[in-house]
């Protein structure tokens, strides 16, 4: 469920009074509230420059905000200082457009990186990769390189890397802008499977209104920085856009 009240005790993410501001007077984020609750799949859409790369960016902490709250599993992003950013980044997973997959590491090397940073066990590392690689269909693929992958495969290595440390949520910021319309709907079947199967929160920024309309998920519109529209079961609104 997606609502405008913050305080929720169920809600997973919550934001209040948000704004961003970048330094060349550009807002990008105007007076955003909203809450999002455990469990739920959420796109975030808009035109070019409608704030939802922002908003992503804002969850992970890559862009702090100008003014506001955000809480993202009882964390304060907005006054988390950057020493301890990586509490929050242990929180969750970030899917990218462009997999930023290590070119030079196997597929189970490529996600094992996530839990070897983090001072996890071999045993432990080895169980949750094979773990996640076949919750995306690739454990046949321990061994290969990205550059023996379709695209559509690497991005299935950099979800199983987003989620093998088991995050609650899951954040995508356009993670089919590079794949065609088939292999884009192969990788919403896994993350739809992930957040049935594993339950988790799954918040995604897309332009592609082919899935938002096909998935029928719970949807956010922006438009210039601001809150235009949500729904329980939503369609790409152009109208709204």
């Amino acid at each position: 469920m997606i609502n405008t009240k913050v305080g929720d005790y169920m809600d997973l993410i919550r934001l209040k009074n948000v704004e961003k501001k970048y330094s060349n007077g550009v807002t990008a984020i105007y007076d955003l509230s909203l809450a999002i609750e455990k469990g739920s799949f959420t796109f975030v859409i808009g035109g070019s420059g409608s704030g939802k790369s922002t908003l992503i960016k804002m969850l992970y902490r890559e862009e702090k905000p100008t003014r506001g709250q955000i809480i993202v599993g009882g964390l304060n992003v907005a006054k988390l200082r950057d020493r301890k950013v990586y509490k929050l980044r242990r929180k969750l997973g970030i899917v990218f457009q462009d997999y930023r997959l290590l070119q030079k590491q196997t597929v189970y090397e490529n996600v094992a990186f996530a839990l070897e940073v983090i001072g996890a066990p071999h045993d432990e590392i080895r169980k949750k990769v094979l773990i996640a690689l076949e919750d995306v269909g690739l454990k046949n693929k321990i061994h290969n390189y990205p550059d023996q992958l379709s695209g559509g495969e690497q991005q299935r290595v950099a979800i199983a890397r987003a989620i093998v440390n088991d995050p609650k949520l899951l954040l995508c910021d356009e993670p089919t802008g590079n794949l065609d319309p088939e292999k884009s709907m192969e990788i919403m079947k896994v993350l739809e499977d992930i957040n049935k199967r594993r339950g988790t929160t799954i918040i995604m920024a897309t332009h592609d209104k082919a899935i938002v309309d096909k998935m029928k998920k719970q949807v956010i519109t922006l438009k210039d920085g601001r809150l235009v529209n949500f729904k329980m079961k939503g369609t790409y609104n152009d109208e709204a856009i």
